[in-house]
């Protein structure tokens, strides 16, 4: 007599998301690399900044792409009890706020004597998404893994180097305010926020990846 197959649709649904979050960072890694973004350094320019070049669509289907994953990934935790109320919570605003980023570009400083709307709105999305995602890893790791404390460490690991990386820009905003410099060139603004997309995003993957299922014993 063999015991029931596991319901699989859950995992290939996690992985669906990865594999989504894995093609919207590998779209951004390639504008860097074919014209024209390949002219935007990547140290000291943000992300943002392809969303204002010929490669936008590009651009806004690679943070598409991450949002959509990102739902998917942590809905299938939700219903599966594994994901806190507040972390879902943090998980929305984290995919609203990409979503947001698309729909209202960053301001084009070059064109433009100050930021609208649009490029206030631009901003603050990406301070919510950059926060709320590793809020919500971190506070999802005991409840999503109750019973594996090297995997709930290596999520709480990730989330927070990721609070790290946004750290340092909070530290370059506090000196520039005492030093009267401008925070954004106190520090390799693009390097860091590469970084800190990079470990957010492989920190939502490790808290949503589905755990090995051992084959059912036959009786």
């Amino acid at each position: 007599m063999t015991a029931l197959a596991p319901d699989r649709r859950p995992a290939l649904l996690a992985i669906g998301g990865i594999i989504a979050l894995a093609v919207g960072a590998l779209l951004v890694l390639v504008l860097g690399l074919v014209p024209p973004t390949d002219q935007i350094s990547v140290t000291s320019r943000t992300i943002s900044e392809y969303g204002l070049s010929d490669n936008k669509w590009v651009f806004d289907l690679a943070v598409v792409l991450v949002a959509v994953g990102s739902a998917v990934s942590l809905a299938v935790l939700r219903l599966q009890q594994r994901l806190p109320v507040v972390s879902a919570i943090f998980g929305g605003l984290w995919t609203i706020g990409l979503l947001v980023i698309v729909a209202f570009p960053k301001t084009d400083w070059a064109a433009a004597a100050g930021s609208g709307a649009g490029g206030t709105l631009h901003r603050a999305a990406s301070v919510v998404a950059f926060v709320c995602l590793p809020l919500a890893v971190l506070l999802a790791a005991r409840t999503t893994f109750p019973h594996s404390p090297r995997r709930r460490f290596a999520v709480r690991l990730l989330a927070a180097l990721s609070l790290g990386w946004f750290g340092i820009i909070l530290g370059a905003v506090g000196v520039a305010a005492i030093t009267d410099e401008r925070w954004w060139q106190l520090i390799p603004l693009g390097l860091v926020e590469r970084g800190m997309a990079l470990t957010e995003l492989v920190a939502l993957a490790a808290l949503v990846a589905p755990a090995r299922q051992l084959t059912p014993a036959r009786v």
